[in-house]
């Protein structure tokens, strides 16, 4: 998944809104128009989840493209379908969580929520579901009541999303760093990973989205993302960053908006660069940036 960041050094302000912590929602959690969202399976649903929270799953907000490239985005139509069902209005106050350390399936999710124009209402709970256990916190194994399905206005970001020949017109450009949100391992193509090649796109530098959580898996403070997501002078240049899929770079694509700078997505990744045989891919240790 590609994410582009764009800005002015002036956008390097933290948006604190995107976050909310374990307390706040604690003190919260009555609130008639708060939607918790729990990101995971069935099972680990009824096994326990913050009260009132309501189960969503990646496969209810994605398709297989007919490529066979999974976690695309479907039409707008099924997003609405999915998402008004778990009683989302245009009062709802959303917060998102996964259920045990896969933050970046609830940054899956935020994404799709700004695809649609209504992030300014949707926080990542910081910590996730393992912190509020760990301060002691309530949990239920009983499922949340009906939800009345919900109706809400999209204000949709067709341009929240690019394509593989938007990346391939700029793998040349100067205003513009490729980051590989992948580990190591797969960066170099010491191991393949999914992908029909093995490898980068190239020109590529490695941010591995892990990197920017820190030991309690919550997002690491804005002081010390802005080095992360700069450029070598330390500005916040015109930023690509991929995965495999899809999910790992809305990490790096919620910690971009986070410091106030524009972001889009490669819906694919690089299952669907390394498919493109015409694409090229490097391997092997990076080049000095």
């Amino acid at each position: 998944m590609i994410a582009v960041v764009a800005g002015a050094a002036a956008a390097w302000a933290a948006n604190t809104n995107m976050l909310v912590s374990t307390s706040w929602l604690a003190d919260h959690l009555r609130d008639p128009n708060l939607v918790i969202l729990h990101v995971g399976t069935p099972k680990d649903y009824d096994a326990g989840h913050i009260p009132g929270a309501r189960l969503v799953q990646l496969s209810d907000i994605s398709i297989t493209g007919e490529r066979g490239i999974r976690l695309e985005l479907p039409p707008v139509e099924a997003l609405q379908d999915a998402f008004g069902k778990l009683g989302m209005t245009d009062r709802s106050r959303i917060v998102i969580y996964p259920a045990a350390d896969s933050v970046q399936s609830a940054t899956r999710v935020w994404f799709t929520l700004d695809y649609l124009g209504i992030s300014d209402r949707a926080s990542l709970l910081d910590g996730g579901l393992p912190l509020w256990k760990t301060e002691g916190r309530a949990v239920s194994t009983e499922a949340a009541g009906p939800a009345v399905r919900g109706v809400f206005a999209v204000r949709l970001k067709n341009d929240a999303v690019v394509d593989a020949e938007w990346v391939r017109t700029h793998l040349t450009d100067k205003t513009v760093q490729i980051v590989d949100a992948r580990a190591p391992e797969y960066y170099t193509g010491a191991s393949l990973g999914v992908g029909a090649r093995a490898g980068r796109i190239p020109g590529a530098r490695n941010i591995p989205f892990s990197t920017l959580l820190d030991e309690q898996r919550k997002l690491k403070s804005a002081d010390a993302l802005r080095p992360m997501l700069a450029d070598a002078g330390g500005r916040p240049k015109l930023t690509a960053a991929y995965c495999h899929l899809g999910q790992q770079a809305t990490l790096v694509y919620f910690a971009a908006r986070y410091l106030g700078l524009d972001v889009k997505l490669y819906d694919g990744s690089y299952q669907d660069w390394s498919m493109r045989s015409e694409l090229p891919v490097e391997s092997g240790p990076a080049a000095a940036q």
